[in-house]
Parts: structure tokens; sequence; C-alpha cells
């Protein structure tokens, strides 16, 4: 893992944002039509999580969790195309300390996701693209692939999905394992240690990584729904509602590089980490 923490690559993206789109019409001539499509991204972030409370404010080697996360997602989107969703005070006043671009949402929101949906009423773009607070090494190179992938397939659902290397991660219920269709839409999504053999065995599998983009309208959707769907509710899987509403989920491969910060154990990981890699570099630099 600590080869991985630090690798990210400095991107760069065209403030237009404009794809040029080839579709077929029943008399089979080709027609080209240049469409313009607006992403922004949006973090939520909430303060009271369950297994690490305040953990958006938590401090990694100097610098908050949320903001080392909003500093990556600007290496692939503009300053002023960047939010951060939240329902907290804390929150939206540390978000000011860094001049972020902050949205405050209602405390009832079922999800990260329910989260978005009401700060994207207040923007306006045609997609926006989900990146998790608590992702502070997130690659901007893979949040660029997942903006890419909404020019390539507009009007889809995307997530992004990297192989599981280790048995270790295969049973780990705070990875969710991947189960796609051979046109790479998504299947299924669980905790679960799946797919597996008949003897319960690690063969092969591949992880969500929460970098996601979704069309205004599935998100206007999702929203409308009062309550989680059933398998979404067991699994604490929010992708799963877009299944159970009967949308299809296309599922992009990623570097994988991210980690995300669900437990104290993870925040105790990625802290040592840093630490590790900054006496590393200390000591070259002296050389």
């Amino acid at each position: 893992m600590k080869s991985n923490l630090n690798e990210f690559y400095p991107i760069l993206h065209d403030s237009d944002n404009v794809a040029v789109m080839e579709k077929k019409y029943h008399n089979y001539k080709n027609h080209k039509e240049t469409q313009k499509i607006k992403p922004v991204i949006i973090i939520p972030a909430r303060y009271e999580s369950s297994r690490l409370p305040g953990k958006p404010l938590k401090i990694i080697h100097g610098t908050s969790m949320l903001q080392r996360t909003y500093e990556r997602c600007i290496q692939a989107l503009p300053e002023q195309d960047v939010y951060i969703a939240t329902d907290d005070i804390k929150i939206e006043k540390h978000c000011k300390n860094f001049d972020a671009n902050v949205l405050m949402t209602a405390t009832s929101c079922l999800t990260g996701t329910d989260r978005i949906a009401e700060a994207s009423k207040h923007i306006k773009c045609d997609v926006v693209i989900n990146v998790q607070g608590d992702e502070p090494i997130i690659n901007p190179v893979d949040i660029r692939e997942v903006v890419n992938a909404t020019i390539e397939h507009p009007g889809e659902i995307i997530n992004g999905m990297a192989t599981i290397t280790t048995e270790d991660e295969f049973l780990n219920p705070s990875i969710p394992k991947v189960i796609t269709r051979p046109d790479g839409k998504l299947l299924f999504m669980s905790r679960g240690a799946i797919p597996t053999t008949k003897r319960l065995n690690f063969e092969t599998a591949w992880k969500q990584i929460c970098i996601y983009a979704f069309p205004v309208d599935s998100l206007k959707m999702f929203a409308n729904q009062k309550n989680k769907t059933p398998l979404e509710k067991i699994e604490d899987i929010e992708i799963l509602r877009f299944l159970e509403m009967g949308y299809d989920v296309r599922m992009i491969k990623l570097s994988g590089t991210s980690f995300a910060i669900d437990t104290k154990e993870d925040l105790k990981k990625i802290r040592k980490s840093f630490k590790q890699n900054n006496q590393t570099l200390t000591h070259s630099t002296h050389q």
C-alpha cells in the first residue's frame, strides 16, 4: 500500500468541455453533432460518521482529509467546478478557510448521493461527478477518466472499479466487490466476498472505486425515493438503489491507487504512510 499512497499524475483539462459525438440514423448515414457537456464535481462531507465521527476534519500530515480530497479534485476540473456539500457548520467553516465552494444541505439526507442530488439543484451542470470526502489520495487521472467516460457514453451512470490483488481486500467488508456483465454494465455489488469458488476460495475479483458520474436527471429520480431500497439497505451500498430502480450502471477500469478512510485503523495507516513518505523525501533531499 505504501507505494501507492502518493502516486498521482498531473493532468491538463480544457475549459470548453466539448464532446464530438457520432450518431447513426435509420438511413445509415453518419451525422456528426457537437454537444457541450458541463461536468462538476461535488464532494459529500458528513461530520457524524458512525464509525469515525468528525472524519472529514481528521488531520493527515498537517492537512485535513477533506482538504486533501479537494486538492486532488481541482487537479481534474477547475476550482470553480468543484463543490463540497455538507450539513455541518464546522465543515462549512473549514471549507471557507481553503476557499472551496461549499453548499449546505439538509441533515435528513439518507446518503451522500442524496446529498449531492440536493446540492446539484443549485448548480448549472449536466453531469455530477461524485468523489467521496474520505479519499485523500484519490488519483486525479482516475477522476478525469470518469469525466471522459461521460463524454463517450452520454446520459449513462458511470462508476469506477479496479482489480483486487489480495485475499485481505477480497474478505474486507469495507470494500464493495463488483460483478459485471460481459458488456461492462454492473450486475451486482456486495460487501461479501464475490465471486467465489465452490470452496469459497479467492481467485479473481474487482473492487469499487468511489468515483461516480450521474446525469442530473438520474439524481433527481434517486432522491425522489424517500427510503433506501431493500438491497441498498442490506448492503449499505448506494449504487444498488440505481440498479433496483432499473438503471444501468457502466463500470470502467481505474488505477486502484485510492484508499478510502472508514475506520480508526484506516486513519492510522494513512497517517503512518504519509509520515514515512515524508521522511523518505526529506532524507533524499539532504543527501
